[in-house]
């Protein structure tokens, strides 16, 4: 599955409350999400606000696009643009894979798990 990463600046000052708004979302939303074809998405979040984005998706641009085209995502952008640090969420900056562990043990033909048994 392609991934995309990418991170956003949510305002330090709105933390607690962006979390407590990302632990119920609403049903809708989350249904648009998955319509649009976003697949095992999760956003994780630093204490000084940087918020990263991982999402399995085949094209971003195209998954961003279908939901944006929705009447509760524009609802949703509206509620939650007070919490970023750009003025909406808009401002998605898409990271570089530069390491895959998996890639890079597969083109040696080696397995990409370690072999069970005790580690001790």
């Amino acid at each position: 599955m392609p991934r995309a990463v990418f991170t956003l600046q949510v305002r330090p000052e709105r933390l607690a409350e962006y979390r407590e708004r990302h632990a119920v979302v609403w049903p809708d939303m989350l249904r648009a999400l998955r319509d649009a074809g976003w697949r095992d998405y999760q956003l994780f979040l630093r204490d000084d606000g940087l918020l990263v984005g991982v999402v399995e998706t085949d094209d971003l641009t195209a998954a961003q696009a279908a939901v944006d085209a929705t009447e509760v995502s524009a609802r949703w952008e509206a509620s939650m643009a007070p919490f970023f640090a750009t003025g909406n969420g808009r401002g998605k900056a898409e990271l570089e894979l530069v390491f895959d562990l998996d890639a890079q043990l597969r083109a040696l033909e080696e397995p990409t798990t370690a072999p069970s048994g005790d580690l001790s």
